[in-house]
C-alpha cells in the first residue's frame, strides 16, 4: 500500500489551511495526499433542523469540494478523499496510521499570534503514533506564503533535549530540511542548577562549564545526522533558561518546528509534555510533534 500525507479536513479555514500545507508536503515527498474527513451526526435540539441524511450530505461535499481545489492549485497531485463516521478525536489517529504524518488545522489566537488547539486537535496529539503537524489558518499567521517558497523555504527549528536526544525526532528535522533546501536551527534550553542560586560555585562564572557541557551535548548528538545529511546546514543554539521561550523566538519566522512528544500509555490516555503543548498554543509556525519512545 502506497502511504500518504493526510489531512484532516472539516471544511473550516483552518482545515483547508492544513490541507493546503499538506498538500504542498505531499508534493516535497513526492506522495499522494488523502483528505479524511471523519462524520459524527450531532442532533440540536428535540427536533434537529437537519436529520442525520442531510447533515450527511453536507458532510460528504466538504473532502469533495476540498479535493477540486486541490487539484486545480496541485494538477500533478494524486489527490484521494476518505469518509469515515465516528468520533473524530478516535478515528482521526487510526484512519492515518499508516500514513507519513497527519495534518490538522489550528485557528490563531486573537490578539497575539499563535494557536487555539481545541479538544480534538489535543486529543489527536496525545493519541497519535505517527507525526501530527498542526497548521495556523491564514489569517494573521506568520507562515509561508506561495511567493516566500517559490524563492526558498525558511528555516525548519527543532527542539531537543540534547541529554536525552531521540533519533526519530532529530531525523524527521533533518529530512524536513533537506527537501526544503532550507537551514536547520537545533535548539536546546538548559536550566542552572538551584544550588546556583545560592552561590554555591568555587571558580570560573556562574553555568560557564555547564554551559561549554550542554553545548558539547548538542553538537554530539547531531553529529550523525550532520554526516548523513551533508547538505543540510546546521545552525546548534544551545541556551540557559526555559527551552519553551527559547523555541517560541526561534519560530518567529520559521518554516516549520519539530518536537518531541513520549509516548506514554496509561488508563488516562496519551500525554504532551509540557513543552510541546506550550509550543502547540503559541508557536506562529506549524508545529510538527514527533511521538518517539
Amino acid at each position: 500500500m502506497t502511504s500518504t500525507v493526510t489531512a484532516g479536513i472539516d471544511g473550516s479555514p483552518e482545515s483547508l489551511a492544513a490541507a493546503h500545507w499538506a498538500a504542498d508536503e505531499a508534493g516535497l515527498r513526492r506522495l499522494p495526499l488523502k483528505l479524511l474527513n471523519v462524520w459524527e451526526w450531532v442532533p440540536v435540539g428535540p427536533e434537529p433542523v437537519m436529520g442525520e441524511e442531510t447533515q450527511q450530505h453536507w458532510a460528504e461535499r466538504v473532502p469533495r469540494d476540498a479535493a477540486q481545489q486541490l487539484r486545480r492549485s496541485h494538477p500533478d497531485l494524486e489527490v484521494i478523499v476518505e469518509q469515515l463516521s465516528g468520533q473524530p478525536w478516535e478515528v482521526l489517529p487510526q484512519a492515518a496510521r499508516d500514513a507519513e504524518m497527519l495534518v490538522l488545522g489550528s485557528r490563531g489566537l486573537s490578539g497575539f499570534g499563535g494557536f487555539l488547539v481545541g479538544s480534538v486537535g489535543h486529543a489527536v496529539v496525545a493519541r497519535a503514533e505517527l507525526p501530527v503537524v498542526l497548521v495556523r489558518s491564514p489569517a494573521g499567521a506568520d507562515g509561508e506564503s506561495a511567493e516566500d517558497m517559490a524563492t526558498g523555504y525558511r528555516p525548519v527549528v527543532l527542539g531537543l533535549d540534547a541529554n536525552a536526544p531521540d533519533d526519530m525526532l532529530i531525523e524527521f528535522a533533518f529530512a524536513e530540511a533537506f527537501r526544503r533546501d532550507t537551514t536547520l536551527r537545533a535548539v536546546h534550553g538548559w536550566q542552572l542548577p538551584a544550588y546556583y542560586s545560592y552561590g554555591l560555585v568555587y571558580a570560573g562564572s556562574p553555568g560557564s562549564t555547564l554551559g561549554e557541557s550542554e553545548s558539547a551535548a548538542l553538537t554530539q548528538a547531531l553529529q550523525p545526522w550532520r554526516q548523513k545529511y551533508p547538505a543540510v546546514e546546521v545552525v546548534e543554539k544551545s541556551m540557559s533558561g526555559r527551552a519553551v521561550n527559547h523555541l517560541l523566538d526561534e519560530a518567529r519566522g520559521a518554516s516549520l518546528l519539530v518536537v518531541g512528544r513520549r509516548i506514554r500509555r496509561s488508563s488516562l490516555g496519551g500525554r504532551i509534555g509540557s513543552v510541546t503543548h506550550a509550543v502547540l498554543h503559541h508557536s506562529t509556525a506549524p508545529v510538527a510533534v514527533i511521538p518517539h519512545p
